[in-house]
């Protein structure tokens, strides 16, 4: 079935339709879209599988790209439309997304705080200040520290601590929250994003089989996923887990998804329990960490297509996608989509262990 086949059973919108899906939702543009849609023919040959393309989220722009511009784009328009003069995020300390963050800030004229967890332990100096951690400084941000790595809604009242201490000095703070409690505004920017992806297949002349994307938050993973099936692709989506296993990842963008219909209004769940697929065989040993299979992804990518990956998100995720390649889960005749996020700066942090022999 290609993307243009809608199933009877899904309430399906035209694709130019979603500008008027997203229309209630304030938004400012920071993203360069559309992103490239490229052919993998070298990587194809190398793995002996499936044909494969990429989505190239990581030429977004935005202080070197990513898949967070998009939704920044939701998250800035609403503080902006709120009266906000200065924004607060939280991640980790190679985080990308406090670092488009900061950068978008900048470029609008507003004040960034960022809040670095400490969700990777054991690293080294290089990676507490290179990377991420030195493009922050760069695009002028104030920056705090948070000891807890895996505490979301920690996290997230201190840095409503630290928006009460700028209230106290006539600031006027808007929160980007970490916790799925919140509503998924981010999530627009993905839902957005699969309407871009049909359109491309569409121009391309191209029947895509399957999706595959990194796993985190959930935001872009539950987004395209929404997207697609409202508007009524049947594409697969498998997000291979970078933050946690599959049983808690799975919750998780089932969670983010109804929370996603629910911010949309649509009248009825367009994802099915059926659609949420996570692979979590390339996880271990955890958030943050690097293991063989993602150096060997990292090296591969790099080595025949001249992409760079990260550690983190697009290293790993690709490590899945080849070991699903490898375990013969799809087959020669069909088509697989990667969804590059991007992250490219996290890979100075992690320097010695990706010059390992």
């Amino acid at each position: 079935m290609t993307w243009s086949d809608p199933d009877p059973g899904v309430g399906v919108f035209a694709v130019d339709s979603v500008d008027r899906l997203l229309r209630p939702f304030a938004r400012v543009r920071l993203a360069h879209l559309p992103t490239p849609l490229d052919e993998l023919r070298r990587l194809t040959r190398a793995t002996d599988g499936p044909r494969l393309f990429m989505k190239r989220d990581d030429c977004t722009g935005l202080a070197l790209g990513g898949n967070k511009a998009r939704k920044l784009e939701f998250y800035f328009g609403q503080a902006q439309q709120q009266g906000a003069d200065t924004v607060l995020i939280t991640g980790a300390v190679q985080s990308n997304y406090v670092r488009m963050a900061a950068a978008a800030a900048a470029g609008l004229g507003m004040e960034c705080h960022i809040q670095l967890e400490d969700r990777v332990a054991d690293m080294d100096e290089v990676y507490r200040r290179s990377g991420n951690v030195l493009l922050n400084r760069i695009l002028g941000a104030s920056i705090h520290s948070y000891p807890q790595g895996e505490d979301e809604a920690g996290a997230d009242r201190r840095l409503e601590e630290i928006a009460g201490e700028l209230r106290s000095e006539g600031k006027r703070p808007y929160i980007i929250y970490l916790s799925a409690d919140r509503p998924p505004l981010g999530a627009l920017g993905y839902v957005n994003a699969a309407a871009e992806i049909l359109s491309q297949l569409e121009e391309q002349r191209l029947v895509m089989d399957h999706i595959v994307i990194a796993s985190g938050s959930s935001l872009s993973h539950s987004g395209l996923l929404v997207g697609l099936r409202v508007l009524g692709s049947r594409i697969p989506v498998t997000g291979v887990c970078v933050r946690r296993n599959a049983t808690l990842q799975s919750e998780r963008v089932g969670h983010c998804t109804r929370a996603l219909e629910n911010l949309l209004n649509l009248e009825r769940a367009v994802v099915v329990p059926e659609d949420i697929r996570v692979y979590d065989k390339t996880f271990a040993p955890g958030y943050g960490r690097l293991n063989v299979a993602v150096i060997e992804a990292i090296r591969l990518l790099g080595g025949t297509e001249g992409i760079l990956l990260d550690p983190v998100y697009t290293g790993k995720s690709m490590a899945g996608l080849l070991a699903m390649i490898r375990a013969k889960q799809f087959e020669k005749t069909r088509s697989v989509l990667f969804v590059h996020t991007g992250g490219t700066p996290a890979l100075f942090a992690y320097e010695s262990g990706l010059l390992q022999p």
